[in-house]
């Protein structure tokens, strides 16, 4: 038999109701994507693509995708006065906070390029 979950939360106690509330707040506010983030900052596209320097089409474009770059996603958390930093898990590990991405370029710096070394077989590399 299915029950709802309004019927289920109906049967818990308001003591009880108060803290499964609380964590699902907690977990929602965990998993946020860049638009939830720009609206908690009270922030429009148009006052991000005004912070941003881009037009407010491209704002829409970086919310709705999937995959960026390291420094469009720490651009963009700059911009609302944020700090970006990476965090990698692993099983049975403590997690570890990666700070050369952010801090050994900053976000103003390009990198230049290195050129290759030449092969051993004598080939020369090609040049792009």
């Amino acid at each position: 038999m299915t029950i709802s979950l309004k019927d289920a939360m109906s049967r818990v106690s308001a003591k009880r109701r108060k803290k499964i509330e609380a964590r699902a707040g907690e977990l929602i506010a965990e998993e946020m994507t860049l638009r939830d983030l720009r609206k908690a900052h009270e922030l429009t596209q148009e006052k991000m693509a005004e912070l941003l320097d881009i037009k407010q089409e491209s704002v829409s474009n970086i919310e709705k995708r999937s995959d960026l770059l390291i420094s469009t996603l720490r651009g963009y958390v700059e911009a609302m006065g944020g700090d970006l930093s990476l965090l990698v898990r692993f099983p049975n590990r403590p997690p570890v906070e990666l700070n050369t991405l952010g801090s050994v370029l900053g976000p103003a710096r390009k990198v230049a390029r290195v050129p290759r070394k030449p092969r051993s077989s004598g080939a020369r590399p090609s040049s792009r």
